[in-house]
């Protein structure tokens, strides 16, 4: 762990990464430009700072900064200045002002989630390397028209505003493939018309851990119901009361409600009430432990596309029934007027023959299917699939792969069509489906 006093001592000297988080900062450290030379990520997250020095922009190898669970009310214009700065964190600072001018020009990853801004500068649309956006929980009442020129965009988090309309113009964006609304004006209201049953806390045993997300915690754990004394082994889900950056954890559950039983979802059993914390929750399906991520999150440096194990390969055979399992989930998601919202590889659960689960909803929007742009949004996801396409071919053992090359031929021919740049130009998933059904030699 990195202190305050090794900095001041001249410990870092030549450091690329400074973490000095929860360490009663007020004020910004002035070491730290000793470090201007090699330094490129800064983390100073959870502390009481409030301003930057104007001479900030000195770090001028700096790419990554991190003031998470700050008191920044208004977005630092200093970072203007900052000629490397691809990424900036302010989640829950209470943020509620963003200046014209104030971001970096080389932003790619803007954290902005759990604050109070009500609009955004339109200076945003000079952000022109800006891929990922992430403004969940706040006051926004619409996005500034010149975002349309942030041709890069790939993933939008907008949940839990105050947005009445989605611009239509955000249909046009080439690259988005990953976007949620929900808890907005413009996301349909909640209508509790899909039958799933109630189960009382006091019937359910909580076992070990199974993972942690940003919404909830995953256990296995067993329900004893008290109807028939039956014991069922199952994955218990309690979700947090904070808003995630993807969204509301409330709008998480009711997606996994309304998406309702598939053979490539996690199976929803039930609700949990009588919580002693009244925390929401569910009961699950349990998945067994064969199954495995397909893929890693992004990382700083890929940013929007996911990352997976060197030296992962998969057969042919197992990739083709991998993207047959994740259009058959996203085909039937879609005809229930929910988007996904986060189809990403490290979403999805795979077993030896490559039979795949899509998991975690907390990007999930439920538009219905009478909404006006119900069919473009269906293909920005449809475009999130054609990167998983790309990620397949890059893992496909090629000593499996037809001498005529007939499967590597479909994939790229399909690529190409759920990646085209106009989003009503690309397939719905039924068609996806019929074209990946249709290949017979797996």
């Amino acid at each position: 762990m990195q202190t305050v006093e090794e900095l001041r001592a001249g410990e870092y000297k030549g450091t690329k990464k400074l973490k000095l988080v929860s360490c009663g900062l007020s004020e910004f450290p002035r070491e730290i430009f000793d470090l201007a030379n090699s330094l490129e990520i800064l983390d100073l997250s959870s502390n009481p700072l409030s301003q930057l020095p104007e001479d900030f922009h000195h770090l001028h190898n700096l790419k990554i900064a991190f003031f998470s669970d700050c008191r920044f009310a208004v977005f630092p214009t200093q970072l203007a200045k900052c000629c490397s700065l691809e990424m900036v964190a302010f989640r829950s600072n209470g943020m509620t002002t963003i200046p014209e001018g104030a971001f970096p020009p080389q932003l790619r990853w803007l954290i902005l989630t759990n604050n109070l801004i009500g609009s955004l500068p339109r200076s945003i649309g000079q952000c022109h390397r800006l891929q990922k956006v992430m403004l969940a929980g706040n006051r926004l009442t619409r996005l500034p028209d010149e975002m349309v020129n942030c041709k890069k965009l790939g993933l939008l988090r907008i949940s839990v505003n105050n947005i009445a309309e989605v611009p239509t113009w955000l249909f046009t964006l080439p690259e988005l493939a990953f976007f949620s609304f929900a808890g907005n004006p413009c996301a349909p209201p909640f209508e509790d018309n899909q039958v799933l049953d109630d189960i009382a806390w006091s019937e359910l045993t909580v076992n070990q851990m199974l993972g942690e997300g940003a919404s909830g915690i995953i256990s296995k754990g067993v329900w004893k119901s008290k109807a028939d004394a039956a014991e069922k082994t199952v994955a218990i889900k309690l979700f947090k009361g904070s808003v995630t950056s993807d969204g509301s954890p409330a709008d998480e559950l009711i997606a996994c409600i309304t998406a309702g039983s598939h053979s490539h979802l996690i199976d929803p059993i039930a609700k949990i009430h009588g919580h002693p914390e009244g925390k929401p929750g569910l009961v699950l399906q349990l998945i067994p432990p064969h199954y495995m991520n397909l893929g890693l999150p992004p990382t700083l440096q890929s940013c929007t596309r996911d990352s997976f194990v060197p030296g992962t390969a998969f057969s042919a055979g197992k990739c083709m029934a991998i993207l047959r399992s994740v259009a058959s989930a996203a085909a039937h998601l879609h005809a229930r007027g929910i988007a996904h919202g986060d189809l990403y590889a490290h979403n999805i659960l795979i077993d030896d023959s490559g039979h795949a689960l899509l998991g975690d909803f907390g990007a999930a929007t439920i538009y219905r299917k009478s909404y006006a742009n119900g069919e473009a949004l269906e293909r920005l996801e449809v475009l999130a699939f054609g990167h998983l396409i790309e990620d397949l071919l890059g893992l496909v053992d090629h000593g499996t792969v037809d001498q005529d090359g007939e499967f590597l031929d479909l994939l790229n021919t399909l690529h190409r069509w759920c990646t085209r740049d106009l989003a009503l130009d690309r397939p719905s998933f039924v068609e996806v489906c019929k074209v990946l059904n249709g290949f017979r030699r797996f």
